[in-house]
């Protein structure tokens, strides 16, 4: 019997001591995360805490920590990502304001102090002042569009059209600006009516917006294409060309707000980085998806991609 209890005190003597064990380690793991917290935040670092341990409530506890963290890397990054946008927003905006302001200060100028103008001259020197004054007005046009788009406030009303025709109306309406050119024109629309549930007009002013980037600047490779394909759950719209093409690096970063290629194919995102942030916005509100893939003079390639629809859907 004494040899019982002897076993039963010495089994709580242990177990106590491993509880005071456990819970000084307990202590010391909670003191080190917290103070490892503090360094972190006071260090603004992207490190996460780490701890070995068998307690499972401090595991738990370290799991959701680190996905805090986690996340405030990540916002910091966003933050620091749009913050720089922004500066160069304000760069390129300031650029492509100046220059068509200063060439309209300077025809201003001539017209008002040379006297020795003819008739004819002054007329191209007003015309010069309208061009530039227009550019001025589309390029705050784009800046309104996006900022409205990003904001929600565009009203893009989703019904269902059919593909076919706007693919086919789009094409007609630069075929005389394609042949013009010399290009060729490479058209694969198939014989079965296809439907997207989408909005027309948007639609129309992003095929616009690549086409008319295909034929500026894809007109090296002599020839223009826009193809419809589908299968039984999706549509496709490419738009491609033969020409420079982009890098592999700038068709990741290409869609990204106000972000503007070193060697620009297209004065519609060159400058303030506008035109392919507004058209991939567009097709997103549209309920599309755009994908570029771009093998130099061989092929570039834009495609908008939908769920396919019937047409009493």
């Amino acid at each position: 019997m004494i040899f019982l209890w002897v076993g039963i005190a010495l089994l709580l003597g242990c177990s106590n001591l491993y509880l005071l064990f456990s819970r000084r380690k307990q202590h010391r793991d909670l003191l080190y995360i917290h103070e490892k917290l503090n360094t972190i935040l006071e260090e603004a670092t992207a490190e996460n805490i780490q701890v070995f341990t068998n307690d499972p409530e401090i595991k738990k506890l370290l799991i959701v920590l680190n996905r805090l963290l986690a996340q405030k890397n990540k916002t910091v990054l966003t933050y620091t990502q749009l913050e720089q946008s922004i500066r160069r927003m304000h760069t390129n905006m300031s650029h492509d304001l100046k220059t068509p302001l200063t060439v309209i200060l300077g025809l201003s100028e001539s017209f008002m102090l040379d006297q020795k103008l003819s008739e004819n001259e002054r007329n191209n020197l007003i015309a010069n002042i309208y061009e530039k004054a227009q550019h001025i007005l589309s390029l705050m046009n784009k800046f309104f569009d996006l900022a409205k788009l990003e904001s929600g406030d565009l009203d893009l009303p989703i019904t269902n059209i059919n593909l076919n025709e706007v693919c086919k109306n789009n094409i007609l309406f630069f075929y005389e600006q394609i042949t013009d050119k010399g290009l060729k024109v490479d058209v694969e629309i198939p014989e079965v009516t296809l439907y997207a549930n989408s909005n027309e007009t948007a639609l129309n002013r992003i095929l616009n917006n690549l086409l008319s980037n295909a034929i500026r600047y894809g007109a090296d490779g002599q020839v223009i294409g826009i193809r419809l394909r589908y299968d039984e759950q999706h549509v496709w719209i490419d738009i491609w060309d033969q020409g420079k093409g982009i890098s592999e690096r700038d068709q990741k970063l290409v869609f990204e707000r106000l972000y503007t290629l070193e060697d620009s194919r297209n004065q519609l995102y060159q400058g303030s980085g506008l035109g392919l942030t507004i058209t991939k916005r567009l097709v997103e509100k549209i309920k599309g998806k755009i994908s570029l893939t771009s093998k130099p003079f061989d092929k570039t390639i834009f495609t908008i991609k939908f769920d396919r629809a019937n047409i009493n859907s």
